[in-house]
C-alpha cells in the first residue's frame, strides 16, 4: 500500500549560486558527510547536490501529513548510491520516526539531472 508520494525539481544554477555564496557551510547544512564526499568526486558537483536536494524535498512531501513531519532536518534524509548505481534512501532521526509511524517498509526513488535541472520522485510503501 502506498503511504506517500513526493516529487520535486531543483534549478542547478540556483544550487551553484548558493555554493558560490555560502560555500562549505551550505553543504554542511544540506548534506550528510557521505553525500558531500560522493558529490565532491563528480565533475559537476552542483548537479549531484541539486538532485539530492530534490530527493530530500520529495521525501519531505511523501512524509507530510503530521506535525512530526514538519521538524525533519535536511541531514535526516540521506541519498546513497548502491554499487549498481541505483539510489536509495536512509532515513535518520525524525524522518525515520515518521516513516515508522507510517509503517514504511520499502521505498522507490528515481533521480534525474541535466545541465539545468534536477528532479526526484519518491514513493513510500507500507506493510499491510
Amino acid at each position: 500500500m502506498i503511504a506517500g508520494v513526493g516529487i520535486d525539481v531543483v534549478d542547478v544554477a540556483r544550487i551553484k549560486a548558493l555554493l558560490d555564496a555560502k560555500g562549505e557551510r551550505v553543504l554542511e547544512r544540506l548534506l550528510t558527510e557521505e553525500e558531500r564526499r560522493y558529490c565532491a568526486r563528480k565533475p559537476r558537483p552542483e548537479q549531484h547536490i541539486a538532485v539530492r536536494v530534490a530527493a530530500k524535498e520529495a521525501v519531505f512531501k511523501a512524509l507530510s501529513g503530521a506535525p512530526s513531519a514538519r521538524g525533519i532536518g535536511w541531514r535526516e534524509i540521506e541519498v546513497r548510491t548502491d554499487d549498481d548505481g541505483r539510489p536509495r534512501l536512509l532515513l535518520h532521526g525524525r524522518a525515520g520516526q515518521r516513516a515508522a509511524e507510517l509503517r514504511v517498509n520499502h521505498h522507490w526513488l528515481s533521480l534525474t539531472h541535466g545541465d539545468t535541472v534536477a528532479a526526484a520522485v519518491v514513493v513510500l510503501e507500507t506493510r499491510e
